[in-house]
């Protein structure tokens, strides 16, 4: 699976006679608003279209600013597909305030006022905190500063402090149902992608996990340990990935739809 949520486009590329590598150079923003940037490492032409409307062709080491531009206008088309995609997805408010509908355990969720309890009785606060408000998404109660004003960092804190518990127990204990030799186990706010995993054995996942579904928070995790195993999406990866994790095509479909709620 791509880690990244946006839209790729390969085109092969055959080095020709006569040209000659050009040392790397600083992206060229063309007429169209093409993004040019050269790469030492890409073997073939490839476009792509970021998360923030951006379209960037990759030009490789020995090819032409003059040949990318033709890969672009060939698949113009497939650009402007990839660009109406991108407008068709939905977004999260950039402002939590109450009543923002926030994505909480896959579901878009009302941010409300928490209810609170007399201090020092069952269910209510503590008396030290009895004057701190809190706030709702559905079942699970989050304190905050105030209730003015964006929310949205003292709860995105909340939900990175859960994850780092919660992810981690789950990791832990799919490892232990798989066989997989885990070593660490890391969360973290990863802006491109849902996880990794490295050759010695850590698996890094984004704590936006926890706003997602239990099957594909479950699919992520079990996607990395299989990595563990096949350092590669071969297809025996994959085949890994089906027999631990059968649903595992829902879950990038779910993705696909609803990533860009979480900005990936």
């Amino acid at each position: 699976m791509s880690a990244e949520r946006q839209e790729d486009l390969f085109g092969m590329f055959s080095p020709t006679a006569g040209v000659h590598q050009h040392p790397p150079a600083e992206p060229h923003r063309s007429a169209e608003s093409i993004v040019f940037e050269r790469s030492a490492r890409a073997r073939n032409y490839r476009l792509t279209l970021r998360r923030d409307g951006t379209a960037v062709a990759t030009i490789p080491a020995r090819g032409s600013e003059r040949e990318a531009l033709r890969f672009v206008e060939r698949h113009g088309e497939w650009l402007e597909r990839a660009r109406e995609r991108q407008r068709s997805r939905p977004s999260a408010a950039g402002i939590w305030t109450i009543g923002t509908h926030v994505l909480w355990r896959g579901e878009m969720t009302e941010v409300r006022v928490a209810a609170l309890g007399r201090p020092g009785t069952p269910g209510g606060p503590p008396p030290a905190a009895a004057d701190r408000p809190q706030v709702c998404l559905a079942a699970d109660v989050f304190r905050v500063h105030r209730l003015e004003g964006d929310l949205r960092p003292t709860l995105e804190s909340h939900f990175l402090q859960r994850a780092k518990v919660e992810l981690t127990a789950r990791t832990w204990e799919l490892a232990a149902v798989t066989g997989s030799e885990a070593k660490h186990v890391i969360v973290r706010n990863q802006r491109s992608r849902w996880g990794s995993c490295s050759a010695n054995g850590t698996i890094s996942l984004n704590w936006r996990l926890v706003q997602t579904p239990d099957f594909v928070r479950d699919y992520i995790v079990y996607h990395e340990l299989m990595h563990l195993r096949e350092m590669n999406h071969s297809d025996r990866f994959w085949a890994r990935v089906a027999e631990v994790c059968p649903g595992w095509r829902d879950a990038e479909h779910w993705i696909k739809r609803n990533g860009s709620l979480l900005g990936l």
